[in-house]
């Protein structure tokens, strides 16, 4: 834990850098004296108006978003004990998608898109965890593959739902399927998930530690592996189910961040939990802002940048480190 001071403060500073980046970039450029006076006055201004009515809200949106996801893959690797683990392996996010493209085939309003797409997650959260549990017992390998089979089924209900969709929504759905903050509503809930989420694992993280080592050190050293299994896969998917109502589909945000950590400050939970919660939030704010102006005035899904940012990063990852860094 000596390494917690130093890289929870260049964490904070990376986060406020991004906010900072997030405000000033754009259509308009704004310095640090207009975003100052925005942030801090009550003078009605132009950069007033840009930055509370269009940049922070969805800056906002990606850091919270961000956030979650990279909590929830950090909790779904412990689960499932698996280093290519993220927040979409168990089929929550397809079953979000499903229910949330019918809603925008069906040109439903917002609210039934947000409502289809938790209902929609809440469902694979059912049947992954019912299924799983069929003859009563717990064993991530079985939780992984009844995962992986119920996100096939629901890929091609998605595949099903684009090809007969009209011409006119479409857009919007891959969009959506990709990642894309732009014309969201900030919620509440979903920072109030985070906050609720990251106090929880750090309540947890030392027996999140001890569980890494095998369910056997865990059971000799009193940990009651199966309910805390149960919780983490619980968490994970709530954490997951907000960020995709939130913002889509937004790929390597939850299984890149983990592995970074690990590599600077080890495995400690205690550490690694508001590390991921940081890191994921300014890398989702990064990549959004870079989707917003790296070819303006048209803008990208944000799930294409953190693309283009995590392929190579992971490659890199695996190449140098894997071997070295079992997922503890």
């Amino acid at each position: 834990m000596q390494k917690a001071f130093p890289l929870l403060a260049t964490l904070i500073l990376i986060s406020a850098l991004s906010f900072i980046s997030a405000f000033s970039v754009g259509s308009i450029s704004l310095s640090f004296e207009q975003i100052g006076t925005a942030l801090f006055s009550d003078n009605k201004s132009m950069a007033q108006t840009i930055i509370w009515e269009l940049r922070a809200p969805r800056a906002y949106i990606a850091y919270v978003t961000g956030a979650l996801l990279a909590l929830a893959g950090l909790l779904m690797q412990v689960l499932l004990r698996n280093p290519l683990a993220d927040p979409y392996i168990l089929g929550i996010s397809s079953g979000s998608s499903v229910l949330a493209l019918s809603a925008m085939a069906a040109g439903l309003s917002s609210f039934w898109i947000t409502g289809g797409a938790f209902a929609g997650a809440l469902l694979s959260v059912v049947l992954v965890f019912s299924l799983s549990h069929s003859n009563g017992s717990w064993q991530p390998s079985r939780l992984l593959l009844t995962g992986v089979v119920i996100a096939a089924g629901w890929g091609a209900m998605i595949n099903f739902i684009l090809s007969t969709s009209p011409d006119k929504p479409l857009r919007g759905m891959l969009f959506w399927l990709m990642g894309d903050i732009n014309n969201i509503t900030p919620e509440l809930s979903s920072f109030i998930a985070l906050i609720a989420g990251t106090i929880i694992s750090i309540a947890i993280a030392r027996q999140l530690n001890i569980l890494s080592r095998g369910d056997l050190q865990a059971i000799a050293l009193g940990v009651a592996v199966k309910p805390l299994r149960i919780s983490l896969f619980l968490l994970a998917s709530a954490l997951t189910a907000f960020a995709v109502i939130q913002a889509g589909s937004v790929g390597f945000i939850g299984l890149v961040i983990p592995h970074m950590l690990r590599l600077i400050c080890g495995s400690d939970h205690r550490l690694l939990i508001p590390a991921s919660v940081l890191a994921g939030g300014s890398l989702l704010l990064i990549s959004d802002t870079l989707a917003r102006t790296i070819i303006a005035p048209q803008q990208l899904p944000v799930g294409v940048i953190t693309a283009f940012i995590g392929v190579p990063f992971f490659l890199y990852l695996l190449n140098k480190n894997f071997d070295r860094q079992p997922i503890k």
